[in-house]
């Protein structure tokens, strides 16, 4: 029986991805193995969304070859589908596929000519695609939550953002696909199902459908116990969303909504699709049917032309939203987006300094969010063991140690929360 491992690079969707691929090779007979075990296959599932994901993406693909030299090593991603020659020409590469045709992925395998090494490539151009691709999933590694693709690509073309290259514009799951494969994962033991997508706010603008549906549908199932969005844009929060989901108790009040600047004037050059007066109400929504919902979010510092006004602002509306976290990132330029070419970028000292200013409000935040809690009785849902202690989630992201002489993988607990407990 021959030996497959592999490795995510980048986002949850790339993870379900690699998960749905592996899928796919257990079916064919094959056996999965860690990425740091000797095996006959190494597929790398890699990351473009910044030049370092592209580092990152050479690295382990040589690396996987210096683990077994007579290996197969796969490229498969978003990083492939924007630059197939590239990756193609990397030593130790024998397959490059591409964000298309995964499910080809065993068949490009079992081809490849090892006496002539030479390469196969599987890129198309995903630019007209409009059919959403298959691919099930039936189990993934983690133990307890379980991400649920229902969309891909992105039809927004942010200036700074490669996705609508890498992943196509935006196509819509089948919503009876949806909630066979939620049905499958529920009989598989999972808890808490993750509704992941590149852009899950666009899901059902190409096909009819409503997000909100999907939600309730989702609802019914038994097993699954929590529904929990991935990152969201904004627009999400709409009165007939916000109203249908008021009384589904199965979702998390945990909402990733993602900002990336608190200043209007940046906003607009990095053509996101809101203001920050539209942000604040879909807080607004959030909490008013929620009052413990966790708001997290991902905030770029830095951006091209960003003054120190744009950055006061962007500061000062992280502070009065009260984020329960904040991604902070430094802008990275990133060739092939609108950005990459604008004026007037900043230094990376100009950057560092605002990512370390923003980093005290964030801290700020998540410390006095957990602290909210402390002395109550909340449900987690604990996930993993590490070294005796079980790690878990609240429904609204507050994470958990906790020391146990019972298993409690995949146990939801009522638990008083103490500073102890909190990581």
């Amino acid at each position: 029986m021959k030996k497959i491992a592999a490795l995510t690079l980048g986002c949850k969707v790339n993870e379900y991805d690699t998960q749905a691929m592996l899928n796919i090779f257990t079916n064919r007979g094959y056996e999965i193995k860690q990425f740091d075990e000797k095996a006959d296959i190494y597929l790398i599932n890699t990351c473009t969304v910044t030049n370092l994901g592209d580092k990152k993406s050479r690295q382990m693909l040589r690396r996987a070859k210096a683990m077994n030299p007579n290996s197969i090593v796969i490229a498969a991603g978003c990083y492939s589908q924007v630059a197939p020659e590239e990756v193609a020409a990397i030593d130790g590469v024998n397959i490059v596929i591409g964000n298309k045709d995964r499910y080809k992925i065993v068949d490009l395998v079992e081809s490849f000519d090892e006496e002539t090494g030479e390469t196969l490539t599987s890129v198309s151009n995903l630019r007209y695609e409009k059919v959403f691709e298959e691919l099930e999933l039936e189990s993934t590694n983690a133990k307890t939550r379980a991400f649920l693709k229902i969309q891909e690509g992105c039809n927004e073309f942010c200036t700074y953002c490669i996705i609508p290259y890498s992943r196509g514009r935006n196509r819509s799951r089948e919503f009876t696909n949806i909630i066979k494969e939620a049905e499958r994962l529920a009989r598989a033991g999972y808890k808490e199902l993750v509704l992941t997508g590149i852009h899950i706010a666009s899901y059902g603008a190409d096909n009819g459908e409503k997000l909100i549906d999907i939600v309730r549908e989702l609802h019914k199932i038994n097993g699954i116990e929590r529904i929990r969005l991935s990152s969201v844009e904004p627009k999400v929060m709409t009165d007939e969303f916000v109203s249908g989901i008021k009384d589904l108790e199965k979702v998390c009040d945990h909402f990733h909504l993602s900002l990336q600047s608190g200043s209007d004037r940046i906003l607009k050059l990095m053509n996101r699709k809101y203001t920050t007066n539209e942000f604040r109400e879909s807080v607004r929504k959030i909490r008013s049917i929620m009052p413990n919902a966790a708001i997290t979010t991902d905030i770029i510092v830095g951006f091209p032309g960003e003054t120190k006004e744009d950055f006061i602002e962007t500061y000062e509306f992280a502070k009065e939203i009260n984020f329960a976290d904040i991604h902070v990132f430094p802008y990275a330029a990133k060739k092939g987006t609108k950005s990459y070419n604008f004026k007037e970028h900043l230094t990376k000292e100009q950057k560092q300094s605002r990512v370390h200013e923003l980093i005290k409000v964030r801290d700020k935040g998540a410390k006095e969010f957990k602290e909210k809690f402390v002395g109550q009785n909340m449900q987690v849902l604990f996930e993993t063991d590490q070294k005796g202690k079980y790690i878990g989630l609240t429904t609204n992201y507050i994470k958990v140690s906790m020391e146990s002489v019972h298993m409690l993988t995949n146990q939801i607990k009522n638990i008083t929360l103490t500073e102890e407990i909190l990581i």
